[in-house]
């Protein structure tokens, strides 16, 4: 029988545009605890966790309350603007018809991040969360994913940590040569791109 195929994506500026919603919660985190936060430069620079970038606006002392606080405000303020980016339907349908698994593994908490998933329609078999660069690849792993795509130079870092492939999309912050020197097995614009590079990539990860 052949091995089933399972692909992992990463969540934010690769499946979805969570710039807007994630701004929205940013601003009202702001306008509850008078700490400014510029908004539109931590959307222009999401991958990390959310400790690193609260780290650059709230005391050190400060940064968990502020951390609970933006995930309390997230359900309310970031799920509804946020959209789907070009071809991540169909990436997920091209693997589905595969008969294959659909996996994201996200630096997001992993029941935040379900909610975008269900906002959104995308059907997934798992979801990992609360994970980073090398961290994400436990997950890879744990659930045999054979191809992990991502916008951030740390999923490249992720994937290479996994032995398997990783494909880059320049939706998110990180540029085509940046993907490609973190270790991408192939870039794309974005994933309008994924069914025509799927079948040559999981040879790679023969």
């Amino acid at each position: 029988m052949a091995q089933q195929v399972v692909v992992g994506f990463d969540l934010d500026m690769t499946l979805v545009d969570s710039r807007p919603g994630i701004a929205a919660a940013f601003r009202e985190l702001s306008a509850r605890t008078g700490v400014y936060v510029d908004a539109d430069a931590a959307v222009n620079r999401l991958g990390p966790p959310l400790r690193h970038e609260l780290r650059y606006w709230f005391p050190a002392e400060q940064v968990e309350e502020a951390v609970e606080a933006y995930r309390a405000l997230y359900p309310a303020y970031a799920i509804a603007p946020s959209t789907l980016l070009p071809g991540a339907a169909e990436a997920v349908e091209t693997v589905r018809g595969l008969g294959g698994r659909v996996v994201v593994v996200t630096s997001k908490l992993g029941r935040l991040a379900r909610l975008h998933l269900d906002h959104l329609g995308l059907v997934v078999d798992e979801v990992a969360g609360d994970l980073f660069a090398e961290g994400k690849a436990t997950a890879l792993t744990e659930h045999d994913v054979r191809l992990y795509v991502g916008d951030h130079v740390a999923d490249m870092v992720a994937a290479r940590t996994a032995a398997i492939p990783g494909l880059g999309v320049t939706t998110g912050p990180c540029s085509s040569e940046e993907l490609w020197a973190a270790g991408a097995s192939e870039v794309l614009d974005d994933l309008n791109g994924f069914p025509g590079a799927l079948t040559g990539l999981l040879r790679l990860a023969l």
